[in-house]
């Protein structure tokens, strides 16, 4: 591996040069184990602990195969997924990868007793597939995480409908937390050149789910002016969500949980705010009974912040806690986007707040190759900035995901792979100075 870094840190390595490179029979990657799939039976999900259930290995590198490429992984990130596969909560991947092991010969490669996890990488192109032609040796990429077979015409519309849509790293093997990753060509993408390795693979994931469920026509289609309820607006989904609905001229009211986190929000160019924690609204009485009167104290609330006006779009993604509060105050008309449910999936709402006031509830999952690169488009223009707020070595994965878990971060965390330190990769100074306060934003609290 260290030849590879080499060739990567040297501006005098050509794409003949890195084709040439000869492939290490295995690499270090982040894992969960087959055989510890109920390593935490009877713990409270709260009490799972990542740091007992992933492993740094090594591992061998994978069969190239059509279509694909292997990337030499400068940094990653990790992603709420990557804690769910470590808990192994509410499933274990091992049964996506089993499923998707009988698709073809191929996809046997990802039926393992170990799986590669990680959903964002920043990194270098180290050899590609046949058929592949866009994309060389040398290439410097970040890699969306849409999967996709696309032989079922149900997908050439918009990818994410493909009945054989995964997320990589998630639902498929050979994910980005690791050395070496397989990808399919296309999930690649140029990195943001003024941008380093681990701010490049911050956003991935979470930047291109915000974009399609706020602001693509299969999400809300935001629009100028539209007031945007954005919940857990300083984390890893919703500090993207602000960023967009401020660029989009809409009116972000962050829903935050600590004065250090509405901080963030204002330092981003929120002005509504509200701290959940510290206007104590509890939205259930009990595990089984909400309380309405907190849904319109909560939508009183809103009103205050917006000069009257309800809620045209809701952002949603905590899920069970929420859901019924953000039906009943979107707006008559208006729309609730949903994805993830980090509080959990059984939603409950009433539904008299919908039908009778003709809301629309819209599931968004991730993105497509097309709205993951404009919103990737939009952090290279530096219309939209990483949220990343500390980084790990991949040693340390355990840790992150822990934070991640325990919901102890800020923003995006990422995790060095081969980088051997922080603020490498960086092409482009004078773009870079221009927005340095802000990229560092998340950095600086």
């Amino acid at each position: 591996m260290q030849e590879i870094l080499d060739a990567i840190q040297s501006p005098d390595t050509s794409a003949a040069d890195f084709a040439a490179l000869p492939l290490p029979e295995s690499y270090r990657a982040v894992t969960v184990h087959k055989d510890e799939t109920e390593l935490f039976a009877g713990l409270a999900t709260r009490d799972k602990d990542p740091r007992k259930s992933l492993h740094l290995d090594d591992v061998p590198v994978p069969e190239l195969g059509p279509g694909e490429a292997l990337v030499a992984v400068m940094a990653s990130s990790v992603n709420y997924n990557s804690v769910w596969t470590s808990i192994f909560e509410p499933m274990s991947t091992f049964g996506f990868l089993e499923r998707y092991g009988r698709l073809s010969d191929l996809t046997k490669r990802h039926d393992l007793p170990y799986h590669i996890i990680g959903s964002d990488l920043a990194g270098v192109v180290l050899r590609t597939g046949p058929g592949v032609n866009a994309w060389h040796p040398g290439d410097e990429v970040v890699a969306h995480c849409l999967s996709v077979e696309l032989e079922s015409s149900d997908g050439h519309n918009d990818t994410m409908l493909d009945p054989e849509q995964r997320i990589w790293g998630f639902e498929t093997n050979f994910g980005g937390l690791a050395e070496i990753a397989l990808v399919k060509s296309n999930q690649l993408m140029p990195k943001p050149d003024h941008l380093s390795w681990e701010e490049a693979a911050a956003p991935g994931l979470v930047n291109s789910t915000a974009y399609r469920q706020l602001v693509s026509r299969n999400g809300a289609g935001m629009k100028q002016g539209d007031n945007v309820l954005i919940w857990g607006a300083s984390g890893g989904l919703g500090s993207y969500a602000t960023q967009f609905a401020l660029a989009g001229g809409a009116n972000p009211i962050c829903v935050v949980s600590s004065p250090q986190k509405a901080e963030i929000c204002r330092a981003m160019g929120a002005e509504a705010i509200i701290d959940r924690n510290a206007e104590d609204y509890k939205f259930w009485k009990d595990e089984r009974t909400q309380d309405p009167k907190e849904w319109k104290r909560f939508g009183k609330r809103i009103r205050e912040l917006t000069g009257g006006e309800d809620i045209d779009i809701v952002f949603e993604h905590p899920g069970r806690e929420t859901f019924g509060a953000s039906v009943y105050v979107t707006r008559k008309g208006g729309t609730i986007t949903t994805c993830a449910s980090t509080s959990g999936y059984m939603h409950e709402y009433d539904n008299r707040y919908l039908w009778m006031s003709l809301k629309r509830i819209i599931g968004s999952h991730f993105a497509n190759y097309r709205e993951a690169w404009e919103a990737n488009r939009l952090i290279a223009k530096g219309k939209i900035h990483p949220t990343l707020s500390k980084v790990y070595s991949l040693e340390d994965t355990g840790q992150a995901a822990y934070d991640v878990h325990r919901n102890l971060h800020q923003g995006k965390v990422g995790v060095l792979a081969l980088a051997p330190e922080e603020g490498l990769g960086v092409r482009d100074q004078e773009t870079r100075a221009r927005h340095l306060d802000a990229i560092n934003r998340f950095r600086d609290i």
